[in-house]
């Protein structure tokens, strides 16, 4: 039976790399709830990968699609894995702090070049002209300033980040 002191909703927010989606898996095998990863549901609206569309349309447009999908998916007793871009737009970010806690998970520069290095075409919503560390400068303060939690997503495997996940929300 689910715990009912743990919050019917997580969020997770970060980096294209940090683990989100990897950790959510597990993070919902621990707390009983659903997992919804938005940028599949993305795909599956579109009917094409991100990076199909960040190709095709621009990253403006993968921006606007990925509000449209967080507004109106399902956020009830759920693990939500996050784009790394979703702290651009203001309402998705409210929409999912009133939901439950917004985890940060915080991942070093160096490690996330090299995990995203081994999954080069992930269909990161930013401008051609923007190395990965000019994305990394320009959202962390974002991932900040709307966290209401953040794990170091190098503490360890990422059993062991989800079960610090689990011991932050359950402290709150």
């Amino acid at each position: 039976m689910r715990d009912p002191h743990l919050p019917s909703t997580i969020s997770l927010i970060g980096m294209p790399g940090a683990g989100k989606s990897t950790v959510g898996v597990i993070l919902a095998k621990l707390t009983g709830l659903a997992f919804s990863d938005t940028d599949l549901a993305i795909q599956l609206r579109e009917d094409a990968t991100l990076q199909e569309i960040v190709d095709g349309r621009g990253h403006l447009a993968l921006r606007q699609i990925e509000e449209e999908v967080l507004l109106e998916v399902d956020l009830e007793r759920a693990v939500i894995s996050t784009g790394g871009s979703v702290v651009y737009s203001e309402a998705i970010m409210q929409r999912l702090r009133e939901a439950g806690p917004v985890v940060y998970i915080r991942v070093d520069l160096p490690v996330l070049e090299e995990r995203v290095a081994a999954a080069p075409l992930r269909g990161i919503a930013s401008g051609a002209a923007q190395s990965f560390a000019d994305i990394f400068s320009e959202r962390t303060p974002l991932y900040e300033h709307y966290a209401d939690i953040t794990v170091d997503g190098c503490a360890g495997s990422a059993d062991t980040v989800a079960a610090l996940i689990l011991a932050a929300v359950s402290a709150r």
